[in-house]
């Protein structure tokens, strides 16, 4: 299959050529290919593509935050079709390279609202990833969240762009201490008044 970005020569830290190939986290995986030429249309856009590949990954997988770790591959995660953002979002990539659509990793927030009459919860809100795909020269990049099949909003905040999760990790580094501490987070997105 021909790639989408075969005339370009940019090797810029943001060119699409860096989001074509396997990455350490990512290697290529048989079933996720087949899984994505089973869905490609070669009449339709590429954006059309990215959009009917991440709505198929929605409805194939279940969010289930006990499924998968931070180090579970993709493919087991594909193979049991359970995960988390994580999960879905690496699987996307890879779906969409064996396309030949460059695609890459984004780590942020999503913005989450309170249920009709209710207060939203401080500290409610945590990481999210997404996909971000590159639909050719005319179009760029578009960003696509599997886990909610749609489309990227202003509700996303993006905290990191990245081949893999690897790349954008919140926490890198040790902590070491002595005694009786604890550490707690929490993280909210508001808009700001």
């Amino acid at each position: 299959m021909r790639s989408n970005c075969d005339d370009l020569t940019d090797l810029s830290p943001t060119s699409p050529l860096h989001f074509l190939g396997p990455s350490p986290r990512l290697p290529p995986n048989n079933a996720i290919r087949d899984f994505a030429l089973d869905l490609y249309e070669p009449n339709a856009s590429v954006v059309e593509n990215v959009i009917r590949i991440g709505k198929a990954l929605h409805d194939a997988m279940t969010f289930d935050a006990t499924a998968t770790t931070v180090d579970t591959v993709a493919s087991d995660a594909f193979r049991l079709r359970r995960g988390v953002c994580q999960d879905f979002t690496h699987i996307m990539i890879l779906a969409l390279q064996s396309l030949g659509i460059p695609a890459g990793y984004v780590s942020g927030y999503l913005r989450t609202l309170p249920p009709p009459g209710g207060v939203k919860l401080e500290g409610a809100d945590a990481m999210h990833a997404w996909v971000r795909a590159w639909c050719g020269p005319e179009q760029g990049w578009i960003e696509y969240d599997p886990t909610n099949a749609t489309l990227v909003g202003t509700d996303h905040v993006v905290a990191g762009y990245g081949r893999d999760y690897s790349d954008v990790s919140p926490v890198r580094g040790h902590l070491r201490s002595s005694g009786g501490q604890k550490n707690s987070q929490a993280v909210d997105v508001a808009i700001a008044g």
